[in-house]
């Protein structure tokens, strides 16, 4: 499947300002982040990974299912995909991942006017 793989941080965008405007610029890392995908059909297992830290979300397309923020707290949300891209709704932020040759690209937006985006761009490892 298009989204299957493991990747590793190659770059990112306004990280910490991100992380100051969602509450928490206490996460910052210099690690690079790996994150691992296993799609089946509609089915994701999705996991970010650091040393002494992983957050795992399993979902599946277009129906209701709970998620862990990277605040540890737990929301309920629709994902879903949309041009190739999906698209999940988090509590603090609007998440869309998408593939574009081997990499991942995520971006992560916080809304209002002083809306920050962090993008993170993924290579295939």
């Amino acid at each position: 499947m298009a989204f299957s793989g493991t990747y590793e941080l190659e770059s990112q965008e306004n990280y910490d300002e991100f992380l100051e405007a969602i509450g928490f610029s206490n996460a910052k890392t210099d690690f690079k982040v790996i994150t691992e995908v296993l799609q089946e059909g509609d089915d994701f297992t999705w996991s970010q990974i650091i040393p002494n830290w992983t957050l795992t979300n399993k979902f599946t397309l277009g129906k209701e299912c709970e998620l862990e923020s990277m605040l540890r707290s737990k929301f309920v949300t629709t994902v879903t995909m949309e041009g190739g891209k999906i698209i999940i709704p988090f509590p603090q932020y609007h998440f869309t991942a998408e593939i574009s040759g081997d990499k991942l690209i995520m971006l992560c937006t916080t809304s209002g006017e002083k809306g920050v985006t962090m993008k993170r761009i993924n290579k295939r490892i």
